[in-house]
């Protein structure tokens, strides 16, 4: 098995050619049916993964750990209330006392790899310092850094949820995929609808982004999104209206974000009041039985999880028949895997 790429890190998919994400979802597959039949692939006995993470989490703390071991290798986990203080707007350190070019550099010279999940509350809800620390973190370690979500992209949730949809469909191309925004109650990070979007379009679905206006995700990356799906066939476009994007739909993936607009850079401070009244106004955009029933009889619900039941899905739709979630949750190890065998197996 071929067990490299040319990529050092993986901080966005974007970064990555098609035939490096066509490798990792091979080899993904590949350590699955390992994982199903039982047979050892300590294809990473002896190396080190350091796990920074800002932000707690289940299922990505949880897959990355147990991917780790199932590959003979050792995960190390750094708590942020043991460790941290919160990130401020404008700060590189995320110790208490060292900046990121110190740890980067002594952490490279214990382990083979660093995973770092950062967003929201460590930084103040500043929209791009999440990504930055990520990225000052690669510039400094010699060894791979790993995305476990920052501010701007989910790049392993990314790759889950494609994988999915190839097990399920067979391709993307062809199929009308649908990212929405749906209600929530809280604030949440836009990194998952924005790798959904990067995703699908770059492996050829004919990708509709439904919102409220106002609740724009990242320019940039919707261009992205855009020259993604004209270089491989695919489409996209953006839709207002939940119910006419949901109409024919293949796959529906609702998830809520919060908008750019009251978040800094572009205020002082996050203005969460303002933001909930805003994302108060549409209520309305709860994925039901009656909007599942506007999509293909055979459609895929997905979400990353958690979701928040009664405001972004009802119980009936999450875990009706239509439901992935739970498989989208599992791929999460096997891509995993094959990302830290990517890129801390160099042979």
């Amino acid at each position: 098995m071929s067990t490299s790429v040319k990529a050092k890190d993986l901080i966005t998919t974007q970064e990555w050619s098609r035939e490096e994400l066509d490798r990792t979802l091979e080899l993904a597959l590949e350590l699955k049916e390992k994982r199903r039949k039982r047979i050892p692939h300590k294809l990473l006995e002896g190396r080190t993964l350091f796990m920074l993470f800002y932000n707690l989490s289940l299922r990505t703390r949880n897959s990355f750990e147990a991917g780790i071991f199932q590959l003979g290798g050792q995960g190390i986990f750094l708590s942020p209330t043991a460790v941290y203080r919160p990130a401020l707007a404008g700060s590189e350190i995320p110790y208490e006392t060292e900046r990121v070019s110190d740890v980067a550099r002594v952490l490279s010279r214990y382990g083979d790899a660093i995973a770092i999940r950062i967003y929201g509350k460590p930084v103040n809800w500043t929209y791009g310092m999440g990504d930055q620390i990520v990225r000052e973190f690669a510039k400094y370690a010699d060894i791979p850094v790993i995305n476990m979500e920052c501010d701007m992209f989910h790049p392993c949730q990314g790759l889950a949820d494609v994988l999915t949809i190839k097990e399920k469909l067979g391709t993307l191309e062809g199929k009308k995929i649908v990212v929405s925004w749906a209600y929530s109650g809280g604030i949440k990070p836009l990194a998952v609808p924005q790798s959904c979007i990067l995703n699908f379009t770059r492996f050829g679905g004919d990708v509709t982004l439904a919102h409220p206006k106002g609740l724009e995700l990242d320019p940039t990356v919707v261009s992205w999104a855009r020259k993604n799906a004209e270089e491989s066939g695919g489409s996209f476009e953006i839709n207002y209206d939940m119910n006419q994007a949901f109409e024919g739909a293949d796959v529906v993936y609702p998830k809520s974000w919060a908008p750019l607009q009251f978040m800094p850079p572009k205020t002082c401070k996050m203005e969460e009041e303002k933001a909930l009244e805003l994302m108060n106004r549409h209520k309305d955009w709860i994925t039901t039985a009656e909007k599942i029933d506007l999509c293909k009889r055979n459609v895929l619900y997905m979400h990353c999880l958690p979701a928040d039941r009664g405001m972004e899905v009802t119980d009936e739709v999450i875990d009706g028949p239509n439901s992935v979630v739970m498989d989208e949750a599992e791929n999460r190890l096997h891509v995993q895997k094959s990302i830290m065998v990517l890129l801390m197996r160099r042979d």
